[in-house]
């Protein structure tokens, strides 16, 4: 797979500190939720600590008919006036300071933790399972190792599922959303990515990328198994059961729904 322009400008040192424990762990849907939940904490403090300061100084410097020689009335903020004493500037400094340095190092955690879970997907490779998707108008294929394709996506329970994703007409965008796996598919060339689902169930695959007038139509079902049930599956699968993949894809009907290849399951 090709350098993203992320590995190209980020340096090296950034995934050094990924790999030492505060990247999250897990599935994709973990990963993302534990990301989700640093930042609904970061966002709530701040939130917390500008309204609170807000609060604070409207209470503080409140027009109630101070008189000038209050010490509440001298301090209190002038129109046309510029503050005078105090350490404004230096608050000011500060706040801004602090402030860049959070958004700077949430910004390099965030895209550094999906540079780095996207490398390292979990499991020790021995049983993950590597399944080919090409796109195309108006569908999906799915080629599994054995030859078997299918407009299905049939995958074991947790388990991580390795996929190769290109497309043999336009650019499409393959993705789960309940999984949280998304990525390319451009023609000639091949994107990798993965995931791992640890309920069985149906989702759905679409396309995140306008195609033509089908594209909403350019869905596919995702089938999570029981690995039992998946290697039963999976053993009476073969290319002899599979759809005829040299059948050129057809343009919308006059409905406009999509004439897709069909496949077994």
């Amino acid at each position: 797979m090709n350098p993203s322009v992320g590995e190209l400008f980020l340096p090296a040192g950034v995934f050094g500190p990924l790999q030492s424990g505060i990247v999250p762990k897990g599935t994709r849907v973990e990963v993302f939720r534990q990301i989700f939940t640093v930042f609904l904490v970061l966002g709530t403090l701040v939130g917390v600590v500008v309204v609170g300061y807000m609060v604070y100084n409207a209470y503080k410097y409140r027009d109630d008919d101070v008189p000038a020689g209050d010490a509440r009335g001298d301090d209190a903020p002038r129109v046309g006036e510029l503050p005078s004493g105090g350490g404004g500037g230096r608050k000011l400094f500060l706040s801004f300071g602090l402030s860049t340095i959070i958004v700077v190092s949430l910004i390099a955690w965030t895209y550094g933790t999906l540079l780095y879970v996207e490398k390292n997907p979990p499991g020790d490779g021995e049983e993950d399972v590597e399944i080919e998707v090409v796109g195309f108008r108006f569908g999906w294929e799915f080629v599994y190792p054995n030859g078997h394709t299918s407009n299905t996506l049939r995958v074991p329970e947790g388990q991580t599922i390795h996929l190769s994703v290109t497309s043999e007409d336009v650019f499409h965008t393959f993705g789960v959303p309940e999984l949280r796996v998304k990525t390319d598919a451009i023609p000639g060339q091949t994107t990798d990515t993965w995931f791992l689902a640890n309920e069985t169930g149906s989702y759905e695959a679409r396309c995140f990328e306008l195609c033509g007038a089908g594209h909403s139509y350019m869905t596919a079902e995702v089938v999570v198994m029981e690995p039992d049930e998946y290697r039963s599956w999976y053993e009476n699968a073969s290319s002899s059961n599979s759809s005829a993949l040299d059948a050129p894809p057809e343009a919308p009907n006059a409905a406009g729904a999509p004439n897709v290849r069909r496949a077994v399951a």
